[in-house]
């Protein structure tokens, strides 16, 4: 069984495929000065991307790690991953608070996928 890495650096890969799963790295928003609800959508506009770009979707997801700063954000994250998630397809779930790499992240998440 090969392992495929997809936008790998010294550090970690973006995307690792193996045996029909995709593995995202952890994703964040794409401007850390905004709020959490756009902290939220930019970060999983991010995460569908990465799913296309890896053959999967998000419909396809088996299971999301979700880190938030502090636990006051959740309803307003939960409001955005409710509405992006398709009906009947939510993955398996956790969320926790956690310290984040950078002062200003709100929210970050890890996914586990599918392929098509």
């Amino acid at each position: 069984m090969s392992i495929e890495r997809l936008e790998t650096g010294a550090r970690m890969s973006r995307i690792v495929k193996h045996n029909g799963t995709v593995y995202l790295c952890g994703q964040v928003c794409s401007d850390a000065e905004q709020n959490i609800t756009e902290q939220t959508q930019t970060m999983l506009n991010k995460v569908e991307a990465l799913l296309e770009q890896a053959g999967s979707s998000k419909k396809h997801m088996l299971s999301a790690t979700i880190y938030v700063k502090s636990m006051e954000y959740f309803a307003d994250m939960n409001a955005v991953w409710d509405a992006w998630v398709p009906e009947g397809y939510a993955p398996a779930r956790a969320c926790v608070e956690a310290k984040m790499a950078r002062d200003a992240l709100l929210v970050e998440i890890s996914v586990v996928a599918a392929l098509k």
